[in-house]
């Protein structure tokens, strides 16, 4: 089974992140330039909310609002599920599921160190899937004895 810590080993730890008070534009230029869909919005050194490239289509384009003078903090989500390093990928795919979301803040020891995507866990669901694939086959084909 794999873990969100073993996820984070592969993809690695760096978080982006954007204040309340920036601008909807600014965050997008970040996550263009990073080419990420979710940035973590975090004031006084605690998470607040996440703002992803959906939450700027449904509340500011659909609104007709202006992403060079609305807030991050008018749009972002504020409704944040975490998730720690020892959580599978099973158990954060059934969250998401759940949830409807795409990103999970990873918190250890009250301290963000990753960010896990949709595409992260699905990529880690196959992995686990193509290696019990793997040793059925080998079982199968007597290569176990």
């Amino acid at each position: 089974m794999i873990t969100v810590k073993q996820m984070l080993e592969e993809k690695g730890h760096q978080v982006w992140t954007v204040s309340p008070d920036s601008t909807v534009y600014e965050a997008l230029k970040i996550m263009a330039d990073r080419e990420i869909g979710a940035l973590i919005v975090v004031e006084g050194g605690q998470v607040v909310g996440v703002i992803s490239e959906r939450d700027y289509a449904r509340k500011v384009v659909l609104k007709g609002k202006s992403s060079l003078e609305t807030p991050v903090k008018e749009i972002m989500t504020t409704q944040i599920y975490f998730v720690n390093p020892e959580c599978t990928a099973e158990e954060c795919m059934a969250l998401m599921t759940e949830k409807r979301i795409r990103h999970l803040p990873v918190i250890e020891e009250n301290k963000l160190i990753g960010v896990i995507s949709i595409g992260d866990v699905v990529k880690s669901v196959i992995t686990s899937q193509k290696i019990t694939i793997e040793h059925l086959q080998n079982y199968i084909m007597g290569k176990y004895q």
